[in-house]
């Protein structure tokens, strides 16, 4: 889609350049020009039409540029007056927004119609949580297994793989932002908020798939967004309901968390978003902000230590962990403040753009402070394509969805995750024809997968069962599954579909493998290695301290 208010900047180029497009040997290029979509890790960008855009906008214009909103219904009409009201630079997607492919393209297409009509037609950011596994929003698609099961295949190209195919889907429906890859490090078991959302517990590691994927959706037309800065990985409080505490002295965050987020930096990631964690090792403040409206950490780490001059954006600014001390306008303020360029979600836009408004005027914020992020914004949008992409095409949107390579790649994903960690007496693999019951999480599925890979699923008399479960340590109900099991003299496997944890509660069953996820894909590569189908090639990509299992650890038939 090219905007109509474009056509101007065009023009206004003319007499410095043929046209909006240059050649790799001039000032900078277009992906088009250059390469269809530059990865992450590309050469740094020199804008041609941001700064002019910039240039042409008025203060309610740039501080639109700043917000990225939840966006209403079903339609684009249902988002006409929040995008004339406040122009702004993104809107989020949700479950409630989204029904089937051809819906959500022509809803993509309308929101970003109704865009370039207002101020200077700045295209929007339409962004999406399709992290996979856990955390999807979009109703159709392909299911990859969560980013801990990427991590036990120890294979980069498979983490690429899972990317690219996600980047794919989302921009056949006009999705160009995801918010993903996590870099998050998950070095506490009992996270709450991260967990299997993590590639797990090794930073060097955790940091090369960070990498995989975020080029894999650059290359693949969508912003990636590495996240949550300075790490959430080592907290047991969710912060969309409290204000997790991080006491870590700083020697220790950088060895066990920055890695992740210090690679995606020296790669240029198009994007990084805040953490709303309180970290106060990391501040000279004796009575800190959470790091999203932290200067220290922001300003001062992010930007001067580490020398990051992407966009921030914020995690959601809803959550109640940085809702806690301030009111809304002044969390608005105090992000800016703090050297970020997007506000997520903020839940009363008109309170955050009057307390902007309020603090420019004032001299409290200078405007060449928010003409900073606004040009980050807009140069990101060029660098990417979406200040001159074409309108979606909603018919064609559905067939991207049904793809088969998209499903096989899932699966492939799967199947190389699956970790063998107890295999007592090599129980595993069964017998062709062997009597097995299924019960616990997931066992409506895992149970007709084992029956198409041979085995004789049966609701009695079995001489092995499986027991599926997710959480089991805080689970007495998941437990007693398995005890009866043993206590009857039956071998029991258990199929752990969150994180390898489980194994705590399990000290003496005799099989047990991890998942790491609970999609179907990840059910039926469950079957396929209890059947010797195929070989159980994953390892663990975190440390089980109760039960003395490292990173690495991994049984083989």
């Amino acid at each position: 889609m090219k905007p109509r208010a474009l056509a101007p900047v065009c023009a206004g180029l003319a007499l410095m350049i043929s046209a909006c497009t240059t050649t790799p040997e001039e000032v900078g290029s277009s992906p088009e020009d250059n390469e269809q979509n530059p990865g992450a890790s590309a050469e740094p960008f020199e804008p041609v039409l941001a700064p002019r855009l910039l240039a042409e906008m008025d203060l309610d214009d740039k501080i639109g540029q700043l917000l990225v909103l939840s966006a209403q219904g079903t339609t684009a009409e249902e988002n006409a007056s929040l995008i004339k009201t406040h122009r702004p630079g993104g809107l989020i997607y949700f479950d409630a927004n989204l029904d089937d492919a051809e819906q959500i393209a022509r809803m993509s297409a309308g929101v970003q119609e109704i865009a370039a009509e207002q101020g200077q037609g700045v295209p929007l950011f339409l962004g999406i949580d399709q992290e996979q596994g856990r955390v999807v929003r979009m109703p159709v698609g392909t299911l990859f297994p969560d980013a801990m099961a990427v991590g036990a295949t120890g294979d980069t190209e498979l983490a690429a793989l899972r990317a690219a195919t996600t980047a794919n889907e989302l921009t056949a429906v006009g999705i160009n932002l995801n918010y993903a890859p996590d870099a998050d490090v998950n070095t506490d078991p009992n996270n709450p908020v991260i967990g299997i959302r993590s590639f797990g517990s090794d930073p060097d590691a955790v940091a090369e798939m960070v990498l995989a994927e975020a080029d894999a959706y650059a290359e693949n037309g969508v912003v990636p967004v590495a996240k949550h800065f300075p790490g959430h990985g080592d907290t047991d409080v969710d912060s969309h309901s409290g204000l997790p505490v991080i006491d870590l002295p700083r020697d220790r965050w950088e060895a066990e968390h920055l890695p992740p987020f210090r690679a995606a930096v020296e790669a240029g990631i198009d994007s990084i978003m805040t953490a709303h964690v309180l970290m106060p090792g990391l501040e000279s403040d004796e009575d800190p902000d959470p790091a999203t409206l932290s200067p220290t950490l922001i300003d001062g780490i992010l930007r001067d230590e580490l020398g990051y001059d992407g966009v921030v954006t914020t995690d959601a600014l809803n959550m109640d962990g940085v809702r806690q001390r301030h009111s809304d306008g002044e969390v608005a303020v105090r992000v800016i403040e703090a050297g970020v360029d997007q506000l997520l979600m903020p839940p009363n836009p008109e309170e955050a753009v009057a307390a902007i408004h309020e603090a420019v005027e004032s001299g409290r914020i200078d405007e060449e402070r928010i003409d900073r992020s606004v040009l980050r914004v807009l140069t990101l949008k060029e660098k990417r394509g979406i200040l001159e992409a074409e309108p979606v095409d909603p018919a064609a949107a559905t067939s991207a969805m049904e793809d088969p390579d998209h499903a096989e790649a899932a699966q492939r994903v799967a199947d190389a995750s699956v970790t063998l960690l107890r295999n007592e007496n090599d129980l595993l693999p069964l017998a062709a024809g062997t009597d097995v019951r299924v019960t616990g999480t997931g066992a409506d599925r895992i149970a007709p997968a084992l029956a198409d890979t041979g085995m004789n699923v049966v609701e009695s008399g079995e001489a092995v069962l499986v027991v599926g479960t997710s959480g089991a340590r805080s689970s007495e109900e998941q437990r007693s599954l398995v005890a009866s099991g043993q206590a009857q003299g039956t071998p029991v496997v258990v199929v752990s579909q969150d994180g390898p944890y489980d194994l705590e509660a399990f000290p003496d069953v005799e099989g047990y493998l991890a998942l790491y996820s609970a999609v179907e894909v990840s059910r039926v590569a469950a079957a396929r290695v209890i059947s010797g189908q195929v070989e159980p090639t994953g390892t663990l990509p975190v440390d089980i301290p109760a039960v003395d299992m490292g990173i690495g650890t991994g049984l083989r038939y």
